[in-house]
Parts: structure tokens; C-alpha cells; sequence
């Protein structure tokens, strides 16, 4: 790997909107009550009958299923960040195929697949069950995948001050698949380079083919 000197490294610093809402604190309780009206005016509209056997219970399945999938918006990521080792090791530090699922934001319909992670340490490592659990905090919301990639980079840079990160996310929307183009079998790539990896290209072409080098064996 080429070595950068200490003041060459660029600075990963952030602004990112979404860790600014989770510096301001979680938001409020999922309001079930309202989810299952909110549901049975959506079966009444659609033409269905809310009241048959079938569907009595649908208005509280769904209250309490939205509110395991968007558990992310009350809970703050950041406190998995907050524990870090000290180690003198300045390479790359990769966990690939974590996988997610989220909900796209715009037609409230799941979307699915791997994220990888990639860091180089400036003196302190993490746990590695704490790169899954980002990625399980900051996946359960509304969201978009080009958000969610850059979230879980941004929490990276800010929390545990790497030289440089590397987040790719692949996933299947099924707002593409299953309605409008129909289209299975695509899949979206989305990635969010930071400091070393976005600066220098010897390092980018290193962590992306820990990350993919072992699919064209």
C-alpha cells in the first residue's frame, strides 16, 4: 500500500444533515394507533373490506412491522463508535456481505442486499460486530441507498477519525422490480469514498479489490 505522509492526509470531515438529526437526539414513539387507522382507510380505498376475518388483525401487523423498520430513526448510531482500541496498524481494515435491508423513501417499499466497509486506522481500531451494527442502525428508516451509504461513511470519518474510508453498498429495489419497470435482476451500486480513498487512487484500487477481487476467481 503507498504510504502518504502525516500531513498529506487529506481531512474527512463532514456535514452530513442526517448525523447532524442524530447529534439534535431520536425523534419520538411510533404512534401505532394512528398507523392503524392510517392502514384501514388504505384498505378501504383500495376497494378491500377491513373488517373480514382476514384482514381485522392487518392495521396492528403492519403498526408494529413499521415500527421494527424504522427502529434506526430512534436509535443513534454513534454509541457503537464508542469504544475503540488502540492498535499500530495503519492498512486496511475490511468487513464485506454485511447484509441489510432498508425501505426506499419514495414508494415505501423494501430494498435490499451487502454493504462493505473499509477503513485505514489512525491509531484505533473497532470492534468488528460494530461496522454490522451501524449498518443495522442507520438501514431501518426511510431512506434512499445513496443517503444510507453516505451516512454510514460520514459516522466513520467523525467518530473514530480514520485516514480514510471506503462504503459500498449493493443492493435490489423492489420499486424496481416488482412495480413500475419491472425490472428483476438489476441491482444498485452506490459508494462513498472519504480521505485516503477518495485521494489517492493506489488505495482506492486496493480496498475495492479486497472488496471484489475474489468474484472473478
Amino acid at each position: 500500500m503507498t504510504t502518504i505522509p502525516p500531513g498529506d492526509v487529506p481531512s474527512c470531515g463532514s456535514d452530513d444533515p442526517e448525523l447532524a438529526r442524530f447529534r439534535a437526539g431520536p425523534g419520538g414513539p411510533v404512534d401505532h394507533a394512528r398507523i392503524e387507522r392510517a392502514v384501514r382507510e388504505i384498505l378501504f380505498a383500495v376497494g378491500e373490506n377491513p373488517d373480514r376475518e382476514g384482514l381485522l388483525d392487518t392495521p396492528a401487523r403492519v403498526a408494529r412491522m413499521y415500527a421494527e423498520l424504522f427502529s434506526g430513526l430512534h436509535q443513534d448510531p454513534r454509541v457503537h463508535l464508542k469504544t475503540a482500541f488502540t492498535e499500530k496498524y495503519d492498512e486496511v481494515v475490511l468487513v464485506r456481505d454485511i447484509a441489510f435491508h432498508s425501505v426506499c423513501e419514495h414508494h415505501l417499499l423494501p430494498f435490499m442486499g451487502k454493504a462493505h466497509i473499509g477503513y485505514i486506522p489512525d491509531g484505533r481500531v473497532l470492534g468488528l460486530s460494530k461496522l454490522g451494527r451501524i449498518v443495522e442502525v442507520v438501514s431501518r428508516r426511510p431512506q434512499v441507498q445513496e443517503r444510507l451509504t453516505e451516512t454510514v461513511a460520514d459516522l466513520l470519518v467523525e467518530e473514530l477519525g480514520a485516514k480514510g474510508v471506503a462504503v459500498v453498498v449493493e443492493a435490489v429495489h423492489t420499486c424496481m422490480t416488482i412495480r413500475g419497470i419491472r425490472k428483476p435482476g438489476s441491482e444498485c451500486v452506490t459508494s462513498a469514498m472519504k480521505g485516503l480513498f477518495r485521494s489517492n487512487v493506489s488505495s482506492r484500487a486496493e480496498v475495492l479489490s479486497l472488496i471484489y477481487g475474489r468474484r472473478s476467481s
